[in-house]
């Protein structure tokens, strides 16, 4: 039998970016549907404000939040990366974004690091998700030992302006010359035995078909999810990332028809006239895990936002109270009556 996929413990089709020294921007991030909000300390910062800006995103880490929360700190190179991960490691933290990833001990220094900080602060070791970024050269040709390198690593994401860069290449919006280097970040994370990775930003912020195009390739060749720059790019890439409900309907199909037949001793059968073995198989076992994830975290997400309502309307029913209470101290009165 073929290595199982693994499935995927998280709905991860759109990650944004949200310069973490911009306030602002990182609360409206905090209600927008996208999977996860990135709040950068890299690139979307100017040097000048990198130390600040880890104030700001550790406090915007215990707001209420739709998405889940990474952080995306700045790379071994800068001296900067241990004190962005001092500064935002907390129980609210799901994971840390690590850039210009390039080997596996560079993946050990960062794991070892988070790991001394979970156990300081009272977290199980381990429970901070790590995505590097391979967006070099020597990072795309190391893949595979950047994923092998740590449990804590799960999935990779491509990033492609660093590396067009790195390459001296001209960025073409076609993706004709990125074939390469995406499917090898794909195949290196297959071979790993890990997800499949999550695909680079499309710079074209106003392209809204380019966007849309460039999201559809990347599923095709196999990547998860896409990460993203502007709040736009939300819809369309949790639309694209998501199995279908025809897509979603024919894995139901599939899966029960390949159960009952292996129940029996087969492990090939025909499904609409198209042949499945354990590969169709294992596809549509994901396709049904995804559709079943997507689902849960809607259920969460509404609950919530229920329990935030609620806990809101408490605050401003009390409110008045508390205000006649701090009045009738200053006055030396004896309280509130109820």
């Amino acid at each position: 039998m073929p290595a199982v996929v693994p499935l995927l413990p998280r709905v991860l089709r759109s990650l944004l970016f949200t310069p973490g020294s911009v306030p602002k921007m990182v609360r409206k991030a905090l209600d927008l549907p996208a999977d996860a909000v990135i709040f950068d300390l890299e690139d979307a910062v100017a040097l000048s404000e990198k130390v600040q800006a880890r104030q700001a995103v550790r406090e915007a880490l215990d707001l209420p939040r739709r998405p889940l929360a990474y952080v995306r700190v700045n790379g071994l190179s800068t001296h900067l990366t241990i004190g962005d991960l001092e500064a935002v490691v907390c129980s609210r933290l799901d994971g840390v974004i690590f850039p210009k990833a390039e080997s596996a001990a560079d993946i050990h220094k960062v794991d070892w690091f988070l790991e001394e900080l979970e156990i300081a602060r009272g977290l199980t070791p381990g429970c901070i998700d790590l995505i590097p970024i391979v967006e070099t050269a020597l990072g795309v040709a190391r893949v595979g030992e950047i994923l092998s390198a740590s449990t804590r690593v799960r999935r990779v994401s491509f990033g492609a302006v660093d590396y067009t860069t790195d390459l001296g290449i001209e960025w073409s919006g076609t993706g004709q010359e990125l074939f390469w280097a995406r499917m090898a970040v794909v195949n290196g994370s297959r071979a790993a035995g890990k997800e499949p990775p999550l695909d680079t930003v499309y710079p074209r912020v106003r392209d809204p078909e380019g966007f849309e195009a460039e999201a559809r390739l990347s599923k095709s060749l196999g990547f998860q999810g896409k990460a993203l720059i502007h709040p736009d790019q939300i819809e369309p890439a949790n639309r694209i990332f998501s199995p279908s409900p025809e897509e979603i309907a024919q894995a139901r199909k599939v899966a029960a028809a390949f159960a009952e037949a292996e129940a029996r001793g087969s492990a090939s059968i025909t499904v609409d006239g198209r042949f499945v073995d354990y590969p169709v198989y294992d596809k549509a076992k994901r396709v049904l895990a995804m559709a079943q994830l997507m689902a849960d975290r809607a259920t969460q997400a509404t609950a919530d936002r229920s329990a935030q309502a609620t806990a809101d309307r408490a605050t401003q029913a009390a409110a008045p109270y508390a205000t006649d209470a701090a009045a009738a101290r200053t006055t030396g009165g004896a309280g509130v009556a109820t």
